[in-house]
């Protein structure tokens, strides 16, 4: 649909792309912010905290690890949808997949879906690193 009105190239892969990444992000926000303790609420609310106190806090730092999961879930489905952008004309790892696709060139196909999913996993991997480090009382 951004196609038509923005025409073909990055800026429609773009939004496509953002898009599809706010649901799990949406979702798992809204599953993080629900499963904290009654308690903990209770709790900051005892103590006289404002809701943006008990917010910033309470509330997000217990969530943050369900969040993550949800920013780590768009992650990966940005980077292994990002080649089919090269079917609007933008520029992405599509550009060896499907000509080597069309032309039966093997290797230019395993180059790019390897490139994709190695990127994919890098991401991944810097992302849970970031949880640890954010959440150190939850590192196993």
């Amino acid at each position: 649909l951004a196609m038509v009105v923005i025409g073909i190239g990055d800026k429609p892969a773009i939004i496509a792309l953002f898009l599809a990444s706010l649901l799990p992000i949406v979702r798992n926000t809204y599953a993080g912010l629900c499963s904290v303790p009654a308690s903990l609420l209770e709790a900051a609310n005892g103590i006289g905290m404002t809701k943006w106190q008990r917010l910033r806090q309470v509330e997000i730092p217990n969530a943050w690890p369900v969040m993550l999961s949800g920013i780590r879930i768009a992650t990966a489905i940005n980077v292994g949808t990002a080649p089919l952008a090269f079917l609007i004309g933008a520029s992405s790892y599509g550009e060896l997949i499907f000509p080597g696709i069309y032309l039966n060139d093997f290797p230019t196909l395993i180059l790019g879906a390897a490139a994709t999913a190695l990127f994919a996993l890098i991401l991944d991997t810097l992302l849970a690193a970031l949880g640890r480090l954010l959440s150190p009382h939850l590192a196993r």
